[in-house]
């Protein structure tokens, strides 16, 4: 756990999906749950998918999308945990081969690779999500230790709620 605050500090990776305007009730549940926040999106998340002013107002840090240059203080402590949510089908495939082109996938390997508790909340349309190289990555990424919550298309969006808090027990048991 890091020190700030005696308050354990989770790392939230968004990605590119409607529901990530919704990435907010993460973050509360989050804090209510007594952690520090911190966020990573992907870059095209970055265009509009969440609001991101009131995610820097909420956790009191920038939103990151980007790598830091050499020499620039890090942001954010270590995480102890992460959840990414949404997950699409883009990140995880490309997390699962170990493509970490841009700093929200990088993160999610590295942290793989430190042990720390990694939770995905997928947010894959159906007809992708039967794709045999994503059935592949959940495979691989299931033998890495990532937890997983259960699947959401975004298509049954209004007779669903995204499990935003699914994340937050997967990372905690």
């Amino acid at each position: 756990m890091t020190q700030q605050a005696g308050k354990p500090f989770l790392y939230v990776v968004v990605c590119a999906a409607g529901i990530a305007a919704d990435v907010g009730e993460l973050i509360g549940a989050a804090q209510r749950r007594g952690w520090e926040v911190g966020v990573i999106a992907t870059p095209v998340a970055m265009n509009g998918f969440f609001d991101t002013a009131a995610v820097e107002t909420r956790t009191g840090r920038p939103v990151r999308s980007a790598w830091r240059t050499p020499g620039d203080p890090r942001p954010f402590p270590p995480p102890d945990a992460v959840v990414v949510a949404p997950a699409t089908f883009n990140t995880v495939n490309k997390w699962a081969a170990g493509l970490a082109d841009t700093l929200a996938v990088a993160t999610l390997c590295e942290a793989s690779g430190l042990g720390v508790p990694v939770a995905a909340l997928p947010c894959v349309a159906d007809a992708l999500a039967a794709h045999p190289a994503y059935q592949e990555s959940l495979i691989r990424l299931r033998g890495m230790g990532v937890r997983f919550g259960e699947p959401y298309s975004g298509e049954d969006r209004d007779t669903a709620e995204f499990p935003w808090e699914r994340g937050l027990d997967l990372v905690s048991r």
